[in-house]
């Protein structure tokens, strides 16, 4: 399937989401015998350019259903690169002898990858863990008729529906109408509403001057370890940290592929393998 990546990287829809959209709009659909036979040559003689065919002429449905979720705020050219994920997961999975189109089987997968995705970046505290909350969270959502807070008839149709208890749908629907919140005040923000701040409503422990000197130190500390680990780095290892968690502004995988000249999923595996690394060399220096 490394050819298929490759073709898929070169496009990337990370970089201009509309000329991507153009391209694999053009590539021609696949007729059901040309389909079959490519899917056969996939399964059966293991070719990879079959794949890479039957990869190319489908991108164009994961953008359809990429769009379908434009509802939860991610950028659409990170739900559709998860998308192709799955896609490539479906091809390299698909039966021919089945009996059924590849795009029937292959939604499933896109599908996965894209609510693994919402799920990890739609909120900093998670909404939904298990695999019952989890389909749930999907579910509510395309069955809710508005924006305001269900009554007692819907709550208990949509519970019906999905087989729950009526407790179980209030509290999902409260989930997803929570937002994050800053546990600090916002800077500049008035002094009624900074005072309301999560922050400013704790008891306050470090009233000792002895602690807050110790505090001080463990923090100063934890600074120079965090710098002599990021040093062990390579310059590009450290530059994706930088860029991915210390900076203002974060960077996203794709800014940082088109960078590098490498993919997103790259970008994720070099931020990964330097973390793992400053996580130990901290540990080393404590």
């Amino acid at each position: 399937m490394s050819k298929s990546l490759q073709v898929i990287e070169n496009l990337s829809p990370g970089r201009n989401l509309d000329a991507y959209v153009a391209s694999v709009s053009a590539i021609p659909v696949l007729s059901v015998e040309e389909e079959r036979t490519l899917a056969e040559r996939l399964f059966y003689q293991d070719d990879l350019e079959a794949a890479r065919q039957l990869v190319m002429a489908h991108l164009r449905f994961v953008v359809h259903v990429a769009k379908s979720y434009s509802g939860y705020g991610l950028p659409l050219g990170d739900l559709v690169q998860e998308g192709n994920v799955g896609l490539m997961k479906a091809v390299k999975r698909f039966d021919p002898s089945v009996g059924v189109r590849l795009v029937s089987f292959a939604v499933h997968w896109i599908k996965a990858e894209m609510h693994e995705f919402i799920l990890r970046n739609w909120r900093i505290v998670k909404v939904a863990t298990t695999k019952a909350q989890r389909k749930m969270f999907f579910n509510l959502r395309s069955k809710k008729k508005g924006l305001g807070w269900m009554n007692d008839e819907e709550v208990n149709a949509i519970a019906s529906d999905l087989n729950v208890e009526p407790a179980v749908v209030r509290e999902m629907e409260g989930r997803m109408a929570s937002s994050d919140t800053a546990f600090d005040a916002p800077a500049g923000d008035d002094e009624e509403r900074s005072w309301s701040a999560p922050a400013l409503t704790l008891e306050d422990h470090s009233a000792d001057p002895a602690l807050q000197v110790e505090n001080a130190d463990w923090e100063q500390d934890e600074q120079q370890r965090l710098v002599a680990a990021m040093e062990t780095l390579d310059e590009r290892s450290r530059d994706i940290l930088v860029q991915r968690w210390l900076r203002e502004e974060k960077a996203t995988l794709h800014q940082l592929a088109a960078t590098y000249g490498v993919s997103a999923e790259r970008i994720r595996q070099l931020e990964k393998s330097a973390m793992n690394k400053v996580k130990k060399a901290m540990t080393l220096v404590a």
